[in-house]
């Protein structure tokens, strides 16, 4: 079981891949910066076509300001498609609109997240969500 984390921002890459080390999360990590990339990677198209034999991931970390496609976008295009529409997706975002969560909601997340700023809260976020979904979760793609 691995997670795919959609994120642009390299040091929120580099403090959720600290997070996870500091966690001893031992679940693979991959990454992809953009909403393009993130629909490539789920339905392996171009780049990402030498996956189709592998799993889809058991848990997608979103965030909704993407370069190009924006994260609510992608959200609905996953629950728009019978292979990808059941794949946990819990948007982590910075932002602190109340529209935003509203709409992600709307759109089919499963869960909320505004990034704390203090690392250590951060790193307890990441423990909660990889135990919960991860481990508590009953997921139809075990």
């Amino acid at each position: 079981m691995y997670i795919l984390l959609v994120e642009d921002n390299d040091d929120d890459i580099e403090l959720t891949q600290l997070a996870f080390e500091q966690n001893r999360i031992a679940n693979r990590l991959d990454v992809v910066k953009n909403g393009e990339q993130a629909l490539s990677y789920l339905f392996r198209r171009d780049e990402f076509e030498c996956k189709k034999d592998e799993p889809l991931p058991a848990l997608i970390l979103l965030d909704l300001k993407l370069p190009g496609l924006h994260g609510l976008e992608v959200l609905e295009k996953i629950r728009a498609d019978s292979t990808t529409c059941h794949l946990p997706v819990v948007i982590l975002t910075s932002s602190r609109e109340q529209e935003d969560m509203l709409q992600s909601y709307e759109r089919g997340a499963n869960s909320f997240i505004r990034k704390p700023v203090d690392f250590a809260k951060f790193k307890e976020a990441v423990r909660q969500l990889q135990l919960y979904w991860l481990v508590l979760n009953e997921s139809p793609f075990k």
